[in-house]
C-alpha cells in the first residue's frame, strides 16, 4: 500500500519556472528544481506535461526558475499554479523584470533567480525530466526558500467546512472543493489537474 500523505513528508523547494514560445511568456509552479553537477553547474527540473510551460521549454529549452521564499502569498500560486497560459497571460499583472536571456522572473517574492539552457531532456510518462546547464544565477534576498511542507500548512487555505448537507470533495493538493454525491472515475482538478484518487470527502 502507498500512502500518499507519506509522500508529502519528501522535501521539496517551490519555484516559478518561466519560458517562452518566441513571443509569448509563460510560467508555472514547479517543486522538482535540483542540482545535478557543480562543474559545469546543471539542474535538473521535472515539469507535469498537462503544462504549457513543458510544451514551451521543449520548443525553446531556456528557463528561469525563481526560487520563492516563506513570505509568497497564495495568489502567486494561484496565479502560476491553477491557470493554464494557453488561455491567459499570467504576467498581464504587473511588469516583471527580465534576466539576460530575456525571460521573466519574480523579483518580489524569490531569493534567488537561475537562468539556464536545457541539454537533455526524458520522457518519464507523466513528466519531462529536463537537465539544463545554469547560464546564470543572482541572489535577490536572504529570505528563507519556502519547503512544500511550509506551504502546505502555512500559505495554502484550509478548506471550508460545508455549509449545506451537500456533500463536497476537497483536493487534497489544491484545496479545490467539488460539490456532489460522488465524483466521476474520470474526474480532473480544474485547478491543479490531479485525478479523482487525489480527493477526499468531506461531507
Amino acid at each position: 500500500m502507498i500512502e500518499k500523505e507519506a509522500m508529502y513528508k519528501l522535501t521539496y523547494g517551490l519555484f516559478v519556472l518561466t519560458t517562452t514560445d518566441g513571443e509569448k511568456q509563460n510560467g508555472c509552479i514547479v517543486n522538482t528544481v535540483s542540482m545535478l553537477t557543480d562543474n559545469p553547474k546543471r539542474i535538473t527540473v521535472f515539469v507535469n506535461k498537462a503544462n504549457y510551460t513543458e510544451e514551451l521549454l521543449r520548443k525553446t529549452g531556456v528557463f528561469n526558475a525563481s526560487v520563492l521564499t516563506e513570505a509568497t502569498p497564495f495568489e502567486v500560486f494561484k496565479q502560476f499554479g491553477f491557470c493554464s497560459g494557453r488561455d491567459t497571460d499570467k504576467f498581464a499583472d504587473k511588469a516583471y523584470p527580465k534576466t539576460e536571456n530575456g525571460l521573466y522572473y519574480l523579483p518580489e517574492y524569490a531569493n534567488a533567480v537561475l537562468s539556464a539552457r536545457v541539454t537533455d531532456a526524458y520522457d518519464y510518462g507523466t513528466h519531462t525530466l529536463f537537465v539544463a546547464e545554469v547560464t546564470a544565477a543572482k541572489t535577490l534576498s536572504a529570505d528563507r526558500s519556502v519547503t512544500y511542507e511550509y506551504y502546505q500548512s502555512n500559505i495554502k487555505p484550509r478548506p471550508e467546512a460545508p455549509k449545506t448537507a451537500t456533500t463536497k470533495w476537497v483536493c487534497k493538493i489544491c484545496g479545490y472543493t467539488h460539490e456532489g454525491e460522488e465524483l466521476p472515475d474520470d474526474f480532473i482538478c480544474p485547478w491543479c489537474k490531479h485525478p479523482k484518487e487525489d480527493f477526499e470527502r468531506i461531507g
